[in-house]
């Protein structure tokens, strides 16, 4: 198979993990037999030092022509720390979204039992939690009308959604719990909001469609607090724009490490692939970055572009690091693997160089050669 894929570093450790992502698609491709074709990519702070814009047409026009993207951070605190900034990083991946018409964020939430301890929930609590979470990613009150009074006494946003809107995300949910678990919980505030009454009236409608999918709902407050008490209930969770940024957010903290999630963006025509994890400035340049989530999202786009047999030797790699205990920082402060490190024992076990009996003691000053 033969692919043409956009690389976006982007800001922060970006550049360090989406490296590692790019070193397994390379050990993918020449296992497998397939052949990748990468082009860089500007988005965001780095866009803006370098252009100006933190989403230059050429980006645009990349992804548009491309098969996949594979985004990695945004965000600088120089933006962060100014509120008055006109032109701001996150303005590119919001454009992209628009431009590419990503319409769906896909984001698996998994737990992993070697790292349980890490986890802020009892392990009792987390043992085989496996769900998803769909949320609209184009509509809602994050592009709505913004209004802001001379004064700076009143402001407003709008939150506006269609019915094609919700139909076409919650379509990709449905057929996502049809090869699951066959369960759809739709999170909404039905009991206060017209646009979650209008969600609800029309994923009810939507449900004969699907007949073997069991439908329930919850209002987000409600939703938020059953991800913590009891988060195995969940299959398919299928929500709104505002509302998703915010459960997907708290639910990724029940794996112990924000580093560990990956996430799929997908609309009419390409697909944005990228781990949940923010830019991270503090630990840029320092090889200490968890790539795993970054990883585990190149896994996504490999079974987007139909390599579900590769995909899945990437996720047993990934677990293979885990149980062994080749973690990063963020997993373990004091026995830790760089960041480089995990990529290349990742690219070994990809590419059938794991010895039998292989332990900590055998990775030499923290770098994957095998002695």
């Amino acid at each position: 198979m033969e692919k043409n894929i956009v690389v976006i570093e982007g800001d922060g450790i970006g550049p360090e993990v989406t490296r590692q992502s790019v070193k397994v698609l390379n050990a993918i491709a020449e296992q497998f037999g397939h052949s990748f074709h990468y082009k860089y990519c500007l988005m965001g702070a780095d866009a803006i030092d370098k252009t100006g814009s933190p989403l230059p047409d050429e980006t645009i026009e990349a992804c548009l022509n491309s098969d996949a993207i594979l985004f990695g951070a945004i965000g600088h605190p120089k933006y962060d720390n100014d509120p008055s900034a006109k032109v701001r990083p996150e303005q590119g991946l919001l454009k992209l979204r628009k431009s590419l018409q990503l319409f769906a964020n896909i984001r698996p939430v998994t737990t992993y039992p070697s790292l349980h301890h890490l986890s802020p929930l009892k392990t009792k609590n987390i043992e085989g939690v496996d769900f998803v979470i769909f949320r609209e990613l184009t509509g809602g009150i994050y592009f709505g009308k913004k209004e802001v009074n001379e004064e700076n006494t009143r402001a407003s946003d709008d939150c506006v959604y269609t019915r094609e809107e919700i139909e076409r995300v919650s379509h990709l949910a449905f057929r996502s719990a049809q090869q699951r678990r066959k369960k759809l919980t739709l999170v909404d505030k039905a009991n206060v909001l017209e646009t979650s009454r209008l969600w609800r009236k029309v994923v009810q409608e939507m449900a004969g469609q699907y007949p073997d999918v069991a439908v329930d709902f919850l209002f987000v407050d409600n939703a938020a607090m059953q991800i913590i008490l009891n988060p195995k209930q969940f299959d398919v969770i299928l929500t709104e724009n505002m509302f998703g940024d915010i459960i997907s957010d708290e639910a990724s903290v029940i794996s112990g490490s924000l580093g560990l999630l990956p996430s799929a963006s997908v609309g009419n025509g390409s697909a944005l692939f990228e781990p949940i994890h923010g830019s991270y400035p503090q630990a840029t340049g320092k090889d200490i970055a968890n790539p795993l989530g970054s990883i585990l999202s190149s896994a996504m786009l490999l079974d987007y572009i139909g390599l579900t047999k590769e995909a899945a030797l990437v996720r047993e790699a990934v677990e293979w690091t885990l149980q062994n205990g080749f973690v990063t920082k963020d997993i373990d402060s004091i026995n830790f693997y760089f960041t480089s490190t995990i990529g290349e024992l990742i690219c070994d076990y990809v590419a059938n160089r794991i010895p039998d009996g292989v332990n900590q003691h055998n990775i030499e000053l923290r770098k994957s050669t095998i002695i």
